[in-house]
C-alpha cells in the first residue's frame, strides 16, 4: 500500500527539479522576440507607437511606464498574464499562451520570496519588458 504513496512523491519531487530556481533567463535574448512579436504594435521601444499600432482598440499600452504606472514596481503576473492571454477585457493583442504550451518550466519571482513556475520564453518575454522600464 505504501509503494503507491513512494511513487507519487517520486513523481512530484522530480517535477520540482524540472524548474529550478537556478534556471536563469537573459534579456538579451528576447530582444528578438520582442523585435518579431511584440514592436509592431508597442514600437522598437516599447512605447506603443510601433508600425500597425495606428488604428487599433484598445491602442497599445507603453511598456515603459508599467512600473511608474503600478508605484514603482513592475507587475510581473499582469505582464505574464496579459502576454499569455489570462487577462480578460477588451484586447486587440494576440494570446502567445498556446505557444509556449512545451517551453521548459523556470521559476519567476512574482512577489518578494515568492517563486512561481511559468514557461521560459513567458518569463524571458516580462523580464524583457521590465528592462524597457523608464521613470
Amino acid at each position: 500500500m505504501k509503494a503507491p504513496i513512494y511513487a507519487a512523491a517520486a513523481v512530484a519531487v522530480a517535477g520540482l527539479g524540472a524548474c529550478s530556481p537556478g534556471v536563469e533567463v537573459g534579456r538579451k535574448s528576447y530582444a528578438g522576440y520582442y523585435r518579431d512579436f511584440c514592436a509592431g504594435c508597442h514600437g522598437a521601444n516599447g512605447e506603443g507607437n510601433g508600425p500597425a499600432a495606428a488604428g487599433l482598440q484598445p491602442a497599445p499600452a507603453n511598456l515603459t511606464q508599467l512600473s511608474a504606472r503600478n508605484g514603482g514596481t513592475f507587475p510581473m503576473v499582469a505582464v505574464m498574464s496579459q502576454i499569455d492571454g489570462y487577462r480578460s477585457g477588451p484586447r486587440a493583442m494576440p494570446e502567445f499562451g498556446a505557444f509556449l504550451v512545451n517551453d521548459r518550466t523556470v521559476m519567476v519571482e512574482t512577489a518578494p520570496g515568492r517563486f512561481t513556475p511559468a514557461p521560459e520564453r513567458l518569463a524571458g518575454m516580462a523580464e524583457y519588458i521590465e528592462s524597457l522600464q523608464r521613470p
